[in-house]
């Protein structure tokens, strides 16, 4: 006997299908908007916002922190001290770790990137959301973050 394969309706193909096109296509649209106004990856500026919040953490911690392998945010870490974006500090509590954390440059070069990243932000979706949609995009997506991220790495809502 033939499983049969799970299929969508119509409804949820829509919504897949809606959802799918937004997880390819904003990342890009705001990696192109960083790296043309503030020579930042989003990723870049994903992982110095980290810090910034933060204050200093260590490298597996920022990994996790951003959703990335620890070789992805090594590599990363390693161009963003390069262009003097971060340092490197001892740890007060352990020794044996490295903190990284923000230089003065890293937090110039965010808080110079972030309203024009913030203002596509808006251009491309919440500008284009009512108030009550907003809340049901929130609505709809929170269950589905929890479930990819059950330790909260992204914090909770």
């Amino acid at each position: 006997m033939v499983a049969s394969l799970p299929r969508m309706t119509q409804e949820q193909s829509r919504a897949w299908l809606a959802l799918i096109s937004t997880a390819e296509l904003l990342p890009a649209a705001l990696d192109a908007q960083l790296q043309r106004d503030a020579d930042l990856t989003h990723y870049e500026f994903i992982l110095l916002s980290a810090l910034q919040r933060a204050g200093a953490m260590r490298l597996s911690d920022l990994a996790a922190a951003t959703n990335a392998t620890l070789p992805r945010a090594s590599k990363v870490v390693s161009r963003l001290q390069q262009r003097e974006l971060l340092e490197r500090a001892e740890s007060t509590t352990d020794r044996r770790s490295v903190l990284l954390r923000l230089s003065r440059q890293g937090r110039r070069r965010l808080v110079l990137a972030t309203p024009e990243h913030f203002a596509t932000a808006h251009r491309l979706v919440l500008d284009r959301l009512s108030p009550a949609q907003l809340d049901a995009l929130a609505d709809a997506l929170e269950p589905v973050v929890q479930a990819l991220d059950p330790q909260q790495r992204f914090g909770p809502f």
